[in-house]
Order: C-alpha cells, then structure tokens, then sequence
C-alpha cells in the first residue's frame, strides 16, 4: 500500500509540473509562438535557455521566471499566480507557496528543495484540459525519464537530464464535424497599448464553416471596428498556424488591416489558396502593432473556417 501511495504522489507531483509547463507553452502558442531568443529580448532580465526550460516540464520554474515568461507573449503575470502557486504546493516544492508582491519580478523566489523519494513509476495515460482549444488531449506519459528529470540528487536538490525533455503529444487537428470549433479564451491581459481596443463585427464572405470547393482561390474578409480611443497605424493580423502544410488552406502570414480611426469601421481582406485535398481549414491570427507585438493579448484570435470538398 505505500509503494502504491508514494508511486501516486511521485505521479502528482510530475503532472503539475507538465500540466503548468503546458500553460506556459500554450500561452506562447496564442501569440504566434515567438522565438525564445526574441522572449528573451523582450524581458531584458532572463535567458532564453531559462525560457526554454520553463516549457519542458522537467522541473517547475521559479515566480520570476514565470512572470518574465508571461510579460514576454504580453499578458499578465496576475493571471498566473494562483496557478504557479497550485502547481508548486501540487509539486511538493514548497509548503506555502511566498511570492514576491506584483509587478516587482526582479525580486528572486526562495524555494525549498524538492526532497522525494525515488518510486518506480508506471506510464501514465490520462486526459489533460487544453486551454486554447477547450478540448480534451492526451496527457503525455510520465516515464521514468521524467521520473529522472524530478529525482533529488545527494544534496536533495532536484535537477533535470538536459537535452532529453519529451515531446508532448499533440492534440489531434480538427476535422469538419467538428465545425464550428469553440475556443477557450485566454488568459486575460490588457492590450499593449492602454485605451486600445477592438471588436469583431462580421464575416462579410464566408462564414464559418463554409463549403469551398478543392484547389481554387477565395477571398475571405473580416469586418472589424477601432472601439478604443488609439488609432491604427500599421497594424497587421498575424498568421499563428505556421509553417503552413500542403493540405491547408495557404495564406500571406501578415494581412494588412488598413489604418482606422478611432470608432472606426474596417474590411480586412486575404486571398485563399483552397489546398488540392478534401478536408478541413481552421486558420488564426493575431492583430499585431506597427513594432509587431501582440495588441490585444487577452483576445481570442480572428478565425475562419472553411469545409474543403
């Protein structure tokens, strides 16, 4: 009974380690899944190597790293402190989790080492909430190569195998019965420029779920309304879905969208090449500022969907 008991919370502990890892990840996903390179300029404070472990789930990384994280895809780090703290008592690195008061990240977090015993553990297989799709995906496994990347070394301290970090499995790409696909909203963020704002009015062509037959080129436009008080210049939606395969619908990565006024309406346009396969076409962007950063973090991405006959 207590190698069951002690095998159930060596588990634990690994899934609140990955299930946080993949927060982090999904985060940087939404906005375009920028370069950790370029993260790391953006934070000024924190490596890219440090960045990059923080999405690998081989150990959790501390409040300043994760709040440099969060500021560099320009959302909130507020929104992920209870979450980081539920992960670390989850994680048995810390009793009660101490977090530095917001916004002061500078500040570094003492955490307690990890001190645990060394179970054999079992591939887990389980269901793991996505936050950007709603969906339900397959949890990876917890095998004894992340069993090692949490074992305390002599001095208890828990260390990770660099280099050896396991892929996640990726959520299945969704099909035309799934059409219309929901998604989650993100974590909530201001926009990047305080008093900017911007509002969904129409599909002006092609609704959602809409039929399009294979190997031809369309014309989707999007009818979008300036509803805050700054002005758009040289703002742009970006493409998320790259690299763009032979089987999905191709698109420019940067569509233009046309410089609004304040209470302002827009038509943004972008030429469709239908790819020469039946199938299913789900494409997200971003409306990025004249810098290229994320305008509007908090938001879900403009969308369409289209059915390929």
């Amino acid at each position: 009974m207590g190698d069951v008991a002690g095998q159930a919370t060596w588990t634990t502990r690994a899934e609140a380690i990955e299930d946080f890892a993949r927060e982090l990840a999904d985060l940087r996903e939404s906005v375009g899944r920028p370069s950790f390179r370029a993260m790391a300029g953006r934070s000024k404070v924190i490596s890219h190597t440090t960045l990059h472990e923080a999405v690998h789930g081989n150990r959790l990384p501390s409040w300043a790293t994760t709040v440099e994280f969060v500021k560099a895809c320009g959302a909130d780090p507020a929104a992920y402190r209870d979450r980081w703290e539920g992960a670390a008592r989850s994680a048995g690195c810390l009793a009660r989790a101490v977090v530095p008061s917001l916004p002061d990240p500078a500040l570094p977090l003492v955490v307690e080492p990890l001190v645990v015993e060394p179970p054999v553990v079992e591939p887990l297989i389980g269901p793991a909430a996505s936050p950007t799709t709603g969906r339900r995906r397959p949890r990876r496994a917890v095998t004894a190569l992340a069993a090692a990347a949490l074992l305390a070394s002599a001095g208890g301290v828990a260390w990770s195998v660099a280099g050896h970090a396991e892929t996640p499995a990726a959520a299945p790409p969704p099909v035309a019965r799934d059409c219309p696909v929901r998604r989650a909203n993100p974590p909530a963020a201001a926009p990047v420029h305080a008093g900017d704002r911007a509002a969904f009015v129409a599909d002006v062509t092609l609704p959602d779920c809409s039929h399009v037959a294979r190997g031809q080129r369309v014309d989707k436009v999007w009818r979008l309304k300036n509803a805050g008080s700054v002005p758009w210049a040289g703002y742009t939606l970006h493409r998320l879905d790259v690299p763009q395969g032979r089987d999905e619908c191709q698109t420019i990565p940067d569509v233009p969208v046309p410089d609004t006024a304040p209470g302002g309406l827009v038509d943004v346009e972008v030429q469709v090449s239908v790819p020469p396969t039946a199938g299913f076409c789900l494409v997200r962007y971003k409306m990025v500022d004249g810098d290229g950063v994320v305008a509007f973090p908090g938001s879900r991405p403009v969308t369409f969907q289209l059915v390929v006959d």
